[in-house]
Parts: structure tokens; sequence; C-alpha cells
């Protein structure tokens, strides 16, 4: 694999040792089924200890599923839900957001470096009780975000004093949580329901396991039918124990967050070689493990003449992404940047 191919996403990478070791230890003997196994059943607990709270999880096995399962929770078929223009939901689930919320309306929002903000939520939300408009719903933001950066605490507890001032839940898409709260240096309570988060989608596939999402629930009265809502998406595994595995392997001895440091300072250490590079420039500050940069055109035609593709298409269709992730070394880095240099040269 090229060095540059190296960095097309997070999720080519291998699950890391201590994930596959858990589920080696899950396989080694029969256990009861759908959900009904020690893994599971102690998912809470563990979760419970990390977010310092009572919650109610639900494995599921892709983050996609992960969100529009809990966005069907929180938003009636004629609702809407709030997010960045760049949002995951937005651009990258295939209408499956509305799909499983059988119609609810996303309303994508501009912000800055992919964020939105609060005074500018605020003057998107209205109609409730209207019978003519879509019913405010919902709030979704991404930590961290499509385009690398995070939200620090005190946005996301504008963002949720907004929303729950006229009666809407907030869900957080975690596929990237630790690489977010490694950055912000925080704990996991201080970053969702402290700060206002109701539901998240905590995500593991891109930190070094090999398929395994959760959704939290902070306020068990929001569950409602997540039950049978996951039954019915197929998003209850007969062995459960395989994705709650992952969890116990992930989660033990604080590898998720050691994965997510690494994956954080390779990428810095990306985004400061790119940085001294002629006719490159950063599109988005570096705040977790993506690296946003645009190059031009010529460029990226040059380096695929030589087998190295590019995707410019990735976000916005302006920059070109690069990923680093929980193995992601610093001579993958450097070999990435030498390539770089060779075509442009140094500033």
């Amino acid at each position: 694999m090229s060095p540059i191919n190296t960095f097309a996403s997070d999720n080519i990478s291998s699950a890391c040792p201590e994930v596959m070791d858990a589920l080696a230890r899950a396989n080694e003997a029969n256990s009861p089924s759908y959900g009904e196994d020690p893994w599971t059943q102690g998912l809470s607990a563990n979760l419970e200890e990390i977010f310092e709270t009572p919650v109610t999880v639900f494995p599921v096995t892709t983050g996609t599923a992960a969100n529009a399962l809990a966005l069907s929770t929180l938003t009636p078929a004629f609702g809407k839900i709030f997010c960045h223009e760049l949002a995951h939901i937005n651009t990258d689930e295939c209408g499956a957001p509305e799909m499983f919320t059988s119609g609810a309306k996303l309303v994508d929002m501009p912000g800055t470096d992919g964020r939105i903000g609060a005074q500018a939520l605020e003057e998107r939300i209205y109609g409730a009780g209207n019978v003519h408009h879509a019913q405010p719903s919902t709030v979704s933001i991404t930590q961290a975000c499509e385009s690398g950066t995070v939200y620090p605490l005190e946005e996301i507890q504008a963002i949720a004093s907004v929303a729950h001032g006229h009666g809407l839940s907030v869900h957080m898409d975690g596929a990237r949580f630790a690489n977010a709260l490694v950055t912000l240096d925080v704990t996991p309570a201080q970053m969702t329901w402290q700060a206002g988060i109701d539901v998240l989608s905590f995500g593991g596939t891109k930190n070094g396991c090999l398929a395994a999402e959760a959704v939290v629930f902070f306020r068990p009265e929001l569950v409602g039918d997540f039950p049978f809502l996951r039954k019915r998406a197929g998003q209850l595994l007969s062995k459960s124990r395989f994705i709650s595995s992952q969890f116990a392997g992930y989660l033990t001895g604080d590898t998720w967050l050691r994965n997510a440091r690494q994956a954080n300072a390779m990428a810095q250490r990306l985004s400061e070689g790119l940085a001294g590079l002629a006719g490159l420039a950063l599109a988005y500050p570096t705040q977790s493990n993506e690296v946003f940069v645009r190059m031009p055109a010529a460029l990226i035609e040059r380096l695929s003449q030589q087998g190295i593709p590019v995707n410019d298409e990735e976000l916005d269709g302006k920059a070109v992404r690069f990923v680093t992730a929980w193995n992601t070394t610093e001579s993958q880095v450097d070999d990435l940047l030498k390539v770089l240099a060779d075509h442009c040269g140094s500033g």
C-alpha cells in the first residue's frame, strides 16, 4: 500500500490487539444470545463507570445504524433535525436518518470549521406548534467534526442550552469521540451529559475496534421504542457478545484513549509537515486525527499518474483528506511528507 493510501481513512486500519484478544476470549465457549451474554450485560456497567452516571446502552454494528436509530427515537416523522451541512448524517448516510425516522426533515446549517453555532441555531428554530411546518425536534452535532475540528465544551453547552430551551433533544455523533476527548483533555461526562447531550452514538470502529458502535442514552425517558426499532432494523445481533466483547477490550486499561492519542499525535506531525510545503494550505485547523489540505489540481493529477490516488471529493469538494489511525507510525507520516515534498518542494 502506498504511503498516501495508508491515510485514506481510519476505517482501513486493523483492529488493535486488545480488541482481538477480547473477541477470542468471547469465542472460547457458548454463551446466551440476543444480549443476555455477560459481555453485553457488563457493557452498561462499564460505560456507567466511564460516564459517571446511569446510562442505557444498545450495541450496534455501524455508525450509520447508531445515528439513524438514535435520531428515529428522538424525532417524529414530522420533525426537524438540525445539523451542520457537512454532517455525516447529511452527506454520507444515504438517507438513513430520513428513512428510519419515516421522513423527518434534516435542516443543514453552515458554520465555521464544520461546527454549527448556538446563535445560528437559535435563528433557525421556528414553527413549533404550527401545523404547516415540520416540528423542531432534535439537534445533532458531531464530535470530532467531519472537518477534523472539535467543539469546545462551552460551544456544546451553548448549543444544548438553545436546544433544550426550545424543547429539542441533543444527539452527538461520536464516531471519533475518543479523538475529541483527548484533544480537549476532559472527562467523558464533561463532554456529554454534563454539557447537555441527551443521546450519544459512541464509536469504536475508527479507533481500534473491528466493528463496534453503541447508542448511549443519558436520559432513560428518551429510550422509548428503541429496543423494537433496533430489532426492526436488523441491529439486534443474536451473538451480541461479539460486539460487546470488542468494547470490553477497547475500554480496558485506557486502550481507547491511548489509541486516540497516537492517532491525534500523528495527525499533528503530518499537519506540521504539510505547513512547510509550498503550494499547500491547511483547510481547517488540525484538532483530531483528520488533516484537510488544499492542493493544486495539477499536483493531484501528477500523484494519480504515479498510481497514488488522492480523493479530492472528501467533505466539501475543496480539500484533500488524510486520516491517521491508532496504528499510524512516524515513519509512515514522514514517507507521505517526502512523497509530497518531492512534487512541490519545501516553502
